[in-house]
């Protein structure tokens, strides 16, 4: 049961939105929430009201509405010209290069040179990139494969980088940053896999990823909770920082169709603040956030 100062609570933060330049009832809310989870699988919790409704509210000013009610039926009402719209502006897109550094040690310590033993008569390696956001994880991708195998010919390398947000998407393919993205690589890395360009905006400089990285990979947008044209064979998956918007129900679904998509021993990397206890037994856990298919 609520207590007394808990319900003032709750009554002070729903006034506080009513109460702002466009008006956000708990009944917009909890329609796009609804929605939200209806089409991407997103849980939005009451402690994401103060994201939803700054994401959202640039929508609304776009579109010259006055309420989050006037944009609720509006994304009703037109879904086939919102949607893409709603989903991008509710995604979160938060990477870096080499984030998580561990799971880039283990691809070149363990997995690559098992995967050199183990495909050498194909010399193919399939890589997912699922949740690529705006490219930095398979660009980093590429280039932890582009120096591991720069001792052999001939391999066939592909990573397939797939996002819910078509924005991201773009902008991984376009595949230029600004210096704030890539002030975390060495001066070294920089030379070697990317170029100094003038941005659209011309202001300063920006730096673009060389022809070498991005010919490894495919970006293209995909709905986890969708249907996937792909067929699978992938000898590696990283899914980080994606499923903590899902539901238990739906991470068990996604983790067993990824389990399908993965070869035989194939490896699943996850997000520091995401783990398969609980959800699914196809995995077997190697620590860190990192696991591999159970044969």
């Amino acid at each position: 049961m609520q207590t007394l100062k808990a319900i003032k609570n709750s009554d002070a933060k729903a006034n506080s939105f009513s109460d702002r330049e466009f008006p956000m009832l708990d009944a917009d809310f909890d329609f796009i929430a609804r929605v939200a989870n209806e089409k991407t699988g997103i849980q939005l919790g009451n402690h994401k009201r103060d994201m939803i409704y700054s994401r959202i509210v640039r929508r609304i000013r776009l579109l010259k509405l006055q309420t989050f009610a006037e944009y609720c039926e509006y994304l009703n009402s037109h879904p086939e010209k919102e949607m893409t719209n709603f989903t991008n502006a509710i995604t979160t897109n938060l990477t870096s290069f080499f984030r998580e550094e561990h799971h880039f040690d283990f691809l070149r310590s363990t997995v690559l040179p098992e995967i050199k033993s183990k495909n050498r008569v194909s010399k193919k390696l399939r890589v997912w990139s699922a949740g690529c956001s705006t490219g930095e994880e398979p660009y980093s991708l590429a280039m932890t494969f582009h120096r591991a195998f720069s001792d052999v010919s001939g391999w066939d390398i592909k990573i397939l980088a797939t996002d819910l947000d078509t924005n991201v998407v773009s902008h991984g393919k376009a595949g230029v940053y600004v210096p704030d993205r890539v002030e975390g690589l060495s001066a070294s890395i920089l030379k070697k896999n990317f170029n100094v360009v003038v941005p659209a905006s011309g202001r300063g400089n920006a730096y673009e990823v060389s022809p070498h990285l991005k010919r490894y990979i495919t970006f293209n947008r995909l709905n986890l909770l969708g249907d996937w044209p792909m067929k699978g064979g992938f000898d590696v998956i990283f899914c980080r920082n994606v499923v903590i918007y899902f539901n238990k129900d739906a991470q068990r679904i996604l983790f067993d169709r990824y389990a399908e998509m993965l070869k035989p021993n194939g490896y699943l990397f996850i997000g520091h603040s995401e783990t398969l206890h609980g959800v699914t037994s196809r995995f077997e856990s190697l620590g860190r956030t990192i696991y591999r298919k159970i044969s």
